[in-house]
């Protein structure tokens, strides 16, 4: 499970990108490509390199009515996923993210 005050940011050469052909997000990175549903989606548009999972967790909860400790487990194990697959690295809130 992800630290909660963990702050998820996309490393250089990573970024959401909306494909119109196809009218999806997707996630680019060099030689790679993740196709996002609306979840995957509505999680990473909260990824700033600033705030923290547990800010992002309120954020959403807010916005969609929907109970926080869900919304925690859902999006750490997504942004977990994507840290194994080196989509996203992680930064503490007490240390400066990491370079670009």
């Amino acid at each position: 499970m992800m630290d909660p005050h963990a702050i998820p940011v996309l490393p250089r050469g990573v970024r959401l990108h909306h494909d119109r052909v196809r009218g999806t997000w997707v996630l680019l990175a060099p030689e790679r490509a993740v196709t996002l549903d609306q979840t995957a989606h509505a999680i990473l548009s909260e990824v700033d390199g600033t705030r923290s999972l547990s800010q992002i967790t309120a954020t959403l909860a807010a916005r969609y009515n929907a109970p926080e400790a869900e919304i925690a487990k859902d999006a750490a194990g997504f942004l977990g996923a994507l840290c194994d697959r080196r989509f996203l690295d992680l930064a503490q809130e007490d240390a400066p993210p990491p370079a670009r």
